[in-house]
């Protein structure tokens, strides 16, 4: 979360008057305080506040979502994910139909009303290693949102991540009330949390 110093015009007065300038740190909501943020533990980050007013606002959890999509299209969830759409606050959803399709679920993030649904046509070739982790795993996505909304916040995005590791994780994206955002592994196998690497300026690993 940025922080700004502001200098007061009567402590710049005081400044040429002889005396001394006392810096203030104010956080974006305008409040002052003398001590310096401190910095995010390994594994958390700091973010806008754009992510924690979504979470704020949304009525639906992760889980419930998960349930929601799962009643429109049977099947296996793989990700979950928190955003503002041209419909509003909403939860994309994909899901591993038990037709063996994947398909797209936008849920309205307040009401879980499916607003809209289709077929992803890409080469399943793309998705064979996320298919089988998928079918494999002993912890599906809502459990893996509860897990790690018990001690970590609001979860804000929930995926299942065969990409950059040696194995499938579940990467579940949290923020709390302060703002700061928490990145966690869940195994599908054990249902063991772990935090994960704090991301670079870059959001690499």
């Amino acid at each position: 979360m940025k922080r700004h110093l502001v200098i007061a015009t009567a402590a710049a007065a005081a400044l040429l008057a002889g005396g001394t300038v006392t810096a203030v740190a104010v956080s974006g909501s305008g409040s002052g305080s003398t001590t310096p943020a401190a910095a995010p533990a390994a594994g958390h980050e700091r973010q806008d506040t754009e992510d924690l007013r979504e979470a704020g606002a949304a009525r639906v959890t992760a889980p419930q979502a998960a349930a929601a999509a799962l009643k429109a299209v049977p099947g296996k969830v793989s990700g979950l994910d928190l955003d503002r759409d041209r419909p509003g606050l909403v939860w994309d959803a994909d899901v591993l139909g038990r037709d063996g399709k994947w398909h797209e679920v936008t849920l309205d993030a307040r009401t879980a009303r499916v607003l809209k649904q289709h077929v992803d046509h890409e080469d399943d070739d793309d998705h064979a290693g996320e298919r089988s982790a998928l079918n494999n795993a002993r912890t599906d996505a809502a459990t893996a949102a509860r897990k790690a909304a018990a001690e970590h916040g609001t979860v804000t995005s929930v995926e299942l991540d065969d990409d950059h590791r040696a194995k499938a994780v579940w990467e579940v994206e949290t923020v709390t009330k302060d703002g700061t955002e928490h990145k966690l592994l869940i195994d599908p196998q054990t249902g063991t949390l772990n935090t994960a690497p704090t991301h670079d300026d870059h959001g690499d690993d």
